[in-house]
C-alpha cells in the first residue's frame, strides 16, 4: 500500500492541492490497493456475513427538502391485455423511484460538502455545479471498495447502552483499533435503536468530535462511517461551528463518509475486525450513492 505522506496537518487555512495530486478525486481511498484487498480478504476465516444497510423505503428518517418516493408501474399489464406476450404469457412489473441518494445508508461523494465555496481539493461550486449533477468528484468517481474493516463499540467501551445525543468520541475510545492507510474505521453508538422514530432520530446525535478526526486522518483511514444520520456530536462540540467533524475529514482530507449504518449485529456479535465490502451505483454527477455494506468475518 502507498506510504505517501497525506498529511494536510492544521484544521484552518488552505487544504489544498491534494497531497494525491491537484486532480485527484478518490482521496484517502487511494490507499486501497492490491495489497490492502488481500489483506481484508484474509480476515475471512468463518464466512459469516453482516449486512450493514438499511431498509429502504418512504418512511425512512429524512431532513427537511429530501425524500424518497416509489411508485408502482404495472403498465405492461394493461397493454398485454390477452394476458401476457407470447404463447408463454410473460408480462412484468417495474417501479420508479424519485429521491436524492442522500438519504438511508448512503456514502457521500467528495462533491457534498465544501467550506464556504471550496470542497476537496480546493474545487470550487461554481467549477464543478451543473444543472442535472457535479461535473467532478460525483459518485461515479467514487472507487468500489474492499478493506479492512474496524467497529469501535463505544457503549460497550464506556459500560452503558448507548450513547446520549452530544456525546463526543475522543482518541481515548479508539485503543482498541489499530488502523493503517486504507483502512476502515466504524462507529457504534446505539443511536440506531431510534430508526423507527424519525423525530427522535434526527433531533441530535453522538459522534466522533475534531480529535477523533485528526486521529483518523494521521492514520490513512480511507473511509469512516456511524450508525447516526450524519458523521460527528449533535450539538457540536462548538454550537458556532456545526458539521465540522465531516468537513475536516470529507473537505480537507478526502476521508470518505457512511452514514445511516445499522452497526447493531456487529457489535452485538462481538466484531471488531472483519472485511468490509461497499459497492454502490455510478450515479453520474451525484454527491452520494445509497449502499448495503457487508462485514465478512
Amino acid at each position: 500500500m502507498s506510504t505517501q505522506d497525506t498529511t494536510i496537518a492544521p484544521s484552518s487555512g488552505r487544504w489544498w492541492p491534494s497531497p494525491f495530486g491537484e486532480d485527484d478525486q478518490h482521496g484517502m481511498l487511494n490507499h486501497v490497493d492490491e495489497a490492502k484487498r488481500r489483506e481484508a480478504l484474509a480476515l475471512v476465516r468463518e464466512g459469516r456475513l453482516y449486512d450493514l444497510g438499511r431498509v429502504l423505503d418512504e418512511h425512512v428518517p429524512v431532513l427537511p427538502g429530501r425524500f424518497f418516493r416509489q411508485t408502482l408501474v404495472t403498465t405492461a399489464h394493461h397493454t398485454n391485455m390477452e394476458g401476457g406476450l407470447g404463447d408463454n404469457g410473460v408480462n412484468w412489473i417495474t417501479e420508479q423511484v424519485s429521491a436524492t441518494q442522500q438519504l438511508g445508508t448512503h456514502i457521500d461523494a467528495l462533491s457534498h460538502l465544501q467550506i464556504g465555496d471550496r470542497g476537496y481539493n480546493g474545487c470550487t461550486v461554481s467549477e464543478i455545479a451543473d444543472t442535472a449533477g457535479v461535473k467532478r468528484l460525483g459518485a461515479e468517481t467514487v472507487p468500489q471498495i474492499v478493506t479492512r474493516g474496524w467497529l469501535v463499540d463505544v457503549p460497550a467501551i464506556r459500560g452503558v447502552e448507548a450513547l446520549e445525543p452530544g456525546d463526543v468520541i475522543g482518541p481515548a475510545d479508539l485503543t482498541e483499533v489499530t488502523p493503517t492507510p486504507g483502512d476502515a474505521v466504524l462507529f457504534h453508538t446505539g443511536w440506531g435503536r431510534h430508526w423507527d422514530d424519525p423525530d427522535a432520530y434526527l433531533a441530535a446525535e453522538p459522534g466522533p468530535g475534531c480529535a477523533a478526526a485528526a486521529w483518523l486522518v494521521e492514520r490513512g483511514v480511507a473511509l469512516t462511517g456511524c450508525d447516526t444520520w450524519s458523521y460527528g456530536p449533535v450539538p457540536a462540540e462548538d454550537p458556532a461551528r456545526p458539521f465540522e467533524v465531516p468537513q475536516i475529514l470529507n473537505v480537507r482530507h478526502g476521508v470518505f463518509i457512511v452514514e445511516n449504518l445499522d452497526t447493531s449485529a456487529l457489535a452485538a456479535g462481538g466484531v471488531r475486525e472483519f472485511a468490509l465490502v461497499l459497492t454502490h451505483p455510478k450515479l453520474r454527477g451525484a454527491t452520494g450513492a445509497w449502499t448495503s455494506p457487508i462485514a465478512l468475518v
